[in-house]
């Protein structure tokens, strides 16, 4: 009895080899594609640059697509498009080394900020303090411009209009204000 004709076709079996004109057929010689990689390394290398930022990875890029091109060069079925091959190869691989670069700054550990000892942050507590008490201490238009420009950060313009008052009238304010908060800072306590 005759087998029944398969309807499904038999899995290709790659080239061994020991097959070597069967693989010349099916795709790009190891010669023509050193070739290529050689006549084309520099605008290879100019490509990648236009995509990467440092020398040392644009060389890393176009070594690594000759490798990749070079192990999957049984799928370059036209010898004329190696050299497409080659190129969207290192599109891609910069593209990933790009992908990478972004990935590892994210995920980067922020360090910590260093920490003010016990006594670093006792002492600013006085010294806060202090201020306050200075800031009390002055008349109630030099406290309202020094808060509204130093603490709100507003500009002097922004004061005047906030307050009603001229410009003049803020800078002055603000001067005087300076000067009595040095003197009472200074005062022993």
């Amino acid at each position: 009895m005759i087998a029944p004709w398969p309807t499904t076709r038999p899995a290709q079996i790659p080239p061994q080899r020991g097959d070597s004109d069967d693989a010349m057929a099916a795709g790009t010689t190891v010669d023509h594609l050193t070739e290529t990689y050689r006549a084309h390394y520099r605008s290879l290398l100019g490509l990648a640059a236009l995509l990467l930022d440092d020398t040392a990875s644009c060389e890393d890029v176009v070594q690594e697509a000759f490798i990749r091109v070079h192990s999957a060069r049984g799928r370059v079925r036209d010898p004329e498009k190696t050299l497409a091959y080659l190129r969207q190869t290192v599109v891609n691989l910069s593209r990933s080394a790009l992908r990478r670069r972004i990935l590892g700054l994210k995920l980067l550990s922020k360090p910590m900020p260093d920490m003010a000892s016990a006594e670093e942050g006792a002492y600013d507590l006085l010294e806060r303090d202090q201020l306050i008490q200075a800031m009390r201490g002055l008349q109630r238009r030099q406290r309202e411009v020094l808060v509204l420009r130093y603490f709100a950060d507003m500009t002097e313009a922004q004061v005047a209009e906030t307050l009603g008052i001229s410009l003049g009238s803020v800078k002055a304010y603000g001067s005087r204000g300076i000067a009595a908060l040095r003197v009472a800072m200074e005062a022993p306590a």
